[in-house]
This record gives structure tokens, sequence and C-alpha cells, in this order.
């Protein structure tokens, strides 16, 4: 939603002379002050003397009046004060004029001492540098209060009333941001507790009017028909409890991205519907920044699998750490296309290396290896879709197992620091050859890094949302079609992740491994699949029954429930609240590579022995 109108839009109904007026901006403000400079001189003299100044002080004040204009000027133009939006002050403006005006104040002095003999007297310096900042700062004032206060009150009963969940100084700010746009036709008159706090407080001006659970009658009390949140503001199962509220009450609800988040640099608010990532949200990933900039800042980075969804999201995530290079390697030729050219516009200083390649194909990794001697990979290339592999056994022990160990050896030959596999909650006791070839590959670089300089790192997380291959498109693309929705089975539970949660967790498990680590990614609750499809009708504009929602069976090699450990293996908490370290007894790498070749020599049988071989080793 943007916060303004396009300036062909602003041209003919705020201002003819606009474009004209913004050209020439600095110098009119430069002659501006001049006026405001000196006007501010003769009421420092007229303060010292109850305006009635005397003539030789009269003469003295026209005499001084040039040279303090100018000093000042020179100063203000020098610290660039002039440049700043008015009607975007901000209390950093405040300060930042309070101390321009003493180091102009320090220049008047200085001039009247080594110019004018010390003539001016002291008291009408101070007043200059007093009214100074009390004219400069009230007059920088008016266009903001314009736009928060009386612009808002333009359309009067035209301007919807809204409440924002949230009781904080930045819930505030927002609701000032949103006030502040009258073009945006809606205004916040209350701040609404997440957690039954704060209630009665104030934050500005705006009052926290009730805890979420009372929102249909604040709703009401209010006249608000709109509520808006910001992501992780409330609870996954208490958003689910606003939104059944708001069909009831007839009111809507949007949230508001963190515009911390946005990085865009004007002033959109990109307001949106409620998603069905709001509806798994968990509390805030909190990254250790220092700690993952220390680890990839000026490294060569090899990411494979880079065209897939978590590949591309760590490649997005890692470009904000200053690497030295990001090698995209992928077997699909657009989807590599499509990040290098998202990366080069996102991260222009960032270099990247896009490379065509198969990571079974050993030649062609070795030659990858020597050239570009990359000191950090991510190894996300695997085949992930369950009811595919089953159908496609051979396939996926050549891709998970063998491509995982080519990597891995490679990683370990050309002294990669670190490795780091992106596993999955299916490798913990198994029931999909997806699952067991996980675990296989877990095995393997576990075992290679007992007697390795490379750290090798595994983690674990579950399903990860919106990703290719997940069942929220599938979903969707039923629910647009009118129905029905397929579900396996109504006891089916998955754990569920968004790929930027899954992606900046796995660049913190990354950088806090010393190698030989499982890390576990805190997935929260298990969500019912049964449920998101609820949750995702109802997101669609329907009522709950209008899309019918068959159940199909559960599929080979799926199971009801997910599992994030073994049961030997012991859950260690790490210095991160929200990463685990899963303990597991140690491998010796000469049994694992008996079995992987076990494996790899009946690849290309029959589905049947490829089945039976796995049966024995997983």
């Amino acid at each position: 939603m943007n916060a303004e109108p396009t300036g062909k839009q602003l041209e003919p109904n705020a201002f003819p002379f606009r474009d004209t007026l913004i050209k020439y901006r600095l110098a009119l403000l430069v002659l501006g002050h001049l006026f405001i400079f000196s006007f501010v001189y003769f009421c420092a003299f007229g303060m010292r003397f109850t305006f009635d100044i005397p003539d030789k002080y009269i003469s003295l004040m026209f005499a001084g009046m040039p040279l303090v204009v100018a000093a000042k000027l020179v100063v203000f133009y020098a610290l660039r004060t002039f440049h700043g939006w008015w009607r975007h002050v901000t209390f950093s403006d405040f300060i930042a004029l309070c101390r321009t005006s003493f180091i102009a104040t320090l220049a008047i002095v200085a001039f009247d001492y080594f110019f004018m003999n010390g003539q001016i007297p002291r008291t009408v310096i101070l007043n200059d540098f007093v009214l100074t900042i009390v004219v400069i700062g009230s007059l920088r004032s008016v266009c903001r209060v314009w736009d928060e206060r009386i612009s808002p009150l333009k359309g009067g009963k035209n301007r919807k009333r809204a409440l924002l969940v949230g009781a904080s100084i930045k819930s505030s700010n927002l609701a000032h941001l949103i006030n502040s746009q009258h073009l945006l036709g809606t205004r916040v008159v209350g701040l609404i507790s997440g957690n039954n706090k704060n209630i009665g407080a104030r934050f500005s001006d705006l009052r926290v009017v009730g805890d979420v659970a009372d929102l249909p009658a604040l709703v009401k009390s209010f006249r608000a028909d709109t509520v808006f949140m910001t992501p992780g503001s409330v609870p996954a199962k208490e958003l689910r409890s606003v939104l059944d509220s708001a069909s009831d009450s007839n009111f809507k609800v949007k949230i508001i991205p963190d515009l911390a988040d946005q990085l865009r640099g004007d002033e959109r608010l990109p307001v949106r519907e409620v998603s069905c990532n709001d509806l798994l949200r968990r509390k805030e990933v909190k990254l250790d920044l220092g700690l993952i900039e220390s680890s990839f800042e000026g490294k060569t980075i090899l990411v494979t699998g880079a065209g897939g969804s978590i590949g591309s999201e760590l490649c997005r995530q890692l470009v904000r750490f200053r690497p030295e290079a990001i090698v995209l390697l992928g077997r699909g030729e657009n989807r590599i296309y499509h990040i290098e050219k998202e990366l080069r516009q996102l991260a222009p200083d960032v270099q990247l290396i896009p490379r065509i390649a198969t990571v079974t194909d050993e030649r062609r990794m070795i030659e990858i290896f020597d050239k570009l001697r990359p000191q950090v990979v991510f190894h996300a290339a695997a085949h992930k879709h369950v009811p595919l592999v089953e159908q496609n056994v051979g396939e996926s022990i050549v891709n998970n197992v063998l491509g995982t160990k080519v990597v891995a050896d490679l990683s370990d030959r050309f002294c990669v620091e670190r490795f780091v596999l992106i596993s999955t909650d299916k490798s913990v006791n198994p029931t999909s050859m997806m699952g067991c070839t996980k675990q296989m590959a877990e095995r393997y670089c576990l075992a290679l890094g007992n007697q390795s300089p490379t750290s090798f790192i595994c983690t674990r997380f579950g399903n990860v949302l919106g990703s290719q291959g997940s069942v929220v498109p599938l979903f969707q693309e039923q629910i647009r079609n009118g129905g029905p929705i397929t579900v396996t089975d109504e006891r089916m539970t998955r754990f569920f992740m968004t790929i930027p949660e899954a992606s900046q967790l796995v660049l913190q498990a990354g950088s806090m491994g010393s190698g030989g680590e499982i890390f576990v990614l805190e997935m929260g609750e298990p969500v019912k699949i049964v449920d998101l499809a609820r949750d995702l009708i109802r997101l669609a504009g329907h009522q709950p029954g209008s899309i019918d929602i068959v159940f199909k069976g559960i599929r080979q090699g799926e199971k009801l429930y997910e599992e994030l450990y073994y049961g030997d293996e012991q859950s260690i908490p790490t210095k991160h609240e929200q990463i685990l370290s899963a303990y597991c007894r140690p491998f010796v790498l000469d049994e694992v590579e008996k079995e992987v070749h076990q494996l790899l020599s009946v690849a290309f049988e029959e589905p049947v022995v490829i089945r039976e071989v796995m049966q024995r080793l997983v």
C-alpha cells in the first residue's frame, strides 16, 4: 500500500510549482535561513534590552549582522543541516540542530573577538543560540505536525478507524507513520496488548486500550473496522482466534511486515492479508549477527542446489554478511540464472559465480573445487519429494548419497573450513527412501568429519512452508479450482518452518559448529495437516465447509508423525535458544564407506532389491 500517490497524481492537486520548488529547494532553504538568522539576531538584541535598544547598540547590531549571519550560513551548510526534509524531522534532527547551532555560536564568538573587539554582549550571543534552536526547530516541526495532526483530519468521517496490536514504542511509531499519511484512508485510534500487559499505559498520545482477547468488544467500542498486526505480535493459536472473531464481528485483520526487513528506502507501508506463515509463526528468529559475519565475511562460499527453495534463500541471507564470493551451483540452468539475476540486484558488490553442474559428476566437481577453492560449503542439493523418491529409488541413492559423498570428499580434499549438510527430520526413524538416503548422508559426513580437518556439521529441520513440493501451493491450487482439498490422513501432523526461518537458523548453526554436531532447529509444535487446510480455506475468503476436504490415505513412505531425534540421541542445549544439538554415537568411516558402497552397487537394480539393502543398513 503506497504511502502517497505518484508525482503525476500530486502535481495537479497539490501545488503547481512543486517540481520547480524541489529543483531549487536547497537554494530556497539557504535564502530562507538568511532571513531567519537575521530575524533571530535582531530578536536576540531586542531581548537583551527589552526591545528598547540604545542607539549605539543599534549601530553595533547592524554592523555585526552580516558577520553573524554569514558565519551561521557557512556552518549550517558545511554540516549539511539544510539538507534534511522537514516533513521527516526526528529527535536526531533536533540533536543535529543543537550541535550545529553550538558550533555556529563558537564561530560567532571567534569572529566577535578577532574582528569586533568583543563588542557584542555575551547575553546577545546566548540569546541568539537559544532562539536559533527554538525558531528553526519549531519551523521544521510544523511540517510533521501538519502531516500527523492536521492532514489526518481531512476526510473526517470517510477516514477509517483501526486498532494496532502491540504495546510498545515501536508500535506507537508505526501507528504514527500510518496516521501521518492521510492518503492511506486509515487512522489508528488505539493500541492492543498482545500479552495482557501495559493496558491503560500511553505510548506517545496512543493508549493501550485492551488485550487481544477482548478484540470484538474493543472494535465495537472504538468503531474500528480494521485490526493491524505485525508478524509474530501474537502466537499462532491466538491469531486463529482473532481471525474467528473477525469473521463473527465483521472486521478485517491486516499484517504489516516489519519495516526494518523491507530495506526499501521509501515510505511504503506493505500492508497485506494474513497469510499461512503468520498462523504458523513462532517467536522471531534472533541471530548472532557478529558470529555469523565473522564466519562468512570475506569467504568464498559454495552453495549446492542454489536454485532450490532452501539453497536460493541461503544465498539471499549470505549476501548480508559480505562474503568474498558465492558459487551458485545447480543443475537447472533457468533456476541458477534467476537467482543470480536477483542477487546481482540485491547485492551488486558481492561476486557471484554461477556454475551448472551435477553433484554426482566427480570430474566436474573436482574442476570447480580446484579452480574456485571454496572455504565454506552449504550442501542443499538433494531429492526431497517423498512420493517421487519412492518411485525413483535408484536415482535418490545416486543423488542424495553419492552426491553428498562427492561434495564431502572434495571438501576434505581441498581443506574446506566448514561443510554444512542440510538434512531433514525424515532421516529420524525413516520410513521413506528419502529419509533413508538423508540418514546415510548424515552418517557419511559425521564419519568423515571424525578424521578430517574440515568441520562437518549437519542441520535437521522439518517441512519448509512454501518450498517447491510443499503442501501449501497444492492446497491453494485446489482451493482456486473449487476443491476438493486432498489430505492423506486426518491424524497426520508435520513440523513446519518458513523458508527464511530455516535458512537463517542454518546459517546460525553453521557458524556455531566446530564439527561433528547434528543441529536440530527448534520447530515449535507440530501442526495437523487438516488444520492447515482449513486455515487456507478461511484465508482464501471461503466459509468453513464450503470447500470439501477428502482423505485419500497415507502414501508409500509417509509417516503420521515426524520426529526430530532418535531415541538414543540426547538433546543438548546450545548457546542459541532456537537451536539444539543432537548427540549420537560416533560413526566409523570404514564401516560407513562399506555401507555406501553396498547401496551404490545396487543403485541400478530393481527397486525391491534396493529396498532390501537399505532396510538392512538403516
